[in-house]
């Protein structure tokens, strides 16, 4: 075998490479696309939750909120809607990265997690508030399993809850946080 014969050969797959490297580029086309962006979101501070999870700080103007809305209901337990701004549920099997404006939110009872949310409405039973006052938390959560928060603070709304155990008398004892982006935005009235 000669050396020529060899050369167209290595002569293609030369070209191949050039080809292949100029239609990698520098992003931008997959960036026009509307796909998510693959820089860093946020910045991860210190801090973490009760469970280690550590903040990822967003600038308010781009930061979620949630509001926490809790009304009794007719079986003697309690219905919580959040109300969220700039921000959406991730899918389960979402990749596990942080997308500005997306992921779940923890719902926590006197500090308790209670359950992980895909859906702003959640039905808590009877059991799980018994008499006295108690705090329901929404907090907000990256898909990486970061908190999102603003000025050192997570992203979530505290509604307090007073259960007296005639709840079923009084559907109409609403109670309600605002929306917060900084902190935990609490309010308080009796339930019943």
């Amino acid at each position: 075998m000669s050396w020529t014969r060899g050369l167209p050969g290595a002569l293609a797959v030369c070209v191949l490479l050039l080809v292949a490297a100029a239609g990698c580029g520098t992003g931008n086309a997959h960036a026009r696309r509307g796909a998510e962006s693959p820089a860093p979101v946020g910045k991860i501070l210190d801090d973490t939750d009760e469970s280690g999870r550590h903040y990822r700080e967003l600038d308010k103007k781009q930061a979620p909120e949630v509001g926490t809305v809790v009304t009794p209901d007719a079986s003697g337990g309690w219905d919580v809607r959040l109300d969220l701004h700039r921000f959406r549920f991730s899918r389960a099997g979402t990749a596990a990265k942080a997308v500005v404006g997306r992921g779940l939110a923890y719902l926590f009872v006197d500090g308790g997690l209670v359950n992980r949310l895909r859906t702003p409405a959640y039905h808590l039973p009877a059991g799980l508030v018994p008499h006295g006052t108690h705090h329901i938390t929404a907090r907000l959560y990256a898909d990486d399993g970061t908190v999102w928060a603003v000025h050192g603070k997570p992203v979530e709304s505290t509604a307090d809850v007073t259960a007296s155990g005639a709840e079923t008398a009084s559907p109409s004892g609403a109670v309600s946080a605002t929306p917060s982006g900084t902190g935990t935005g609490t309010s308080s009235a009796d339930a019943g």
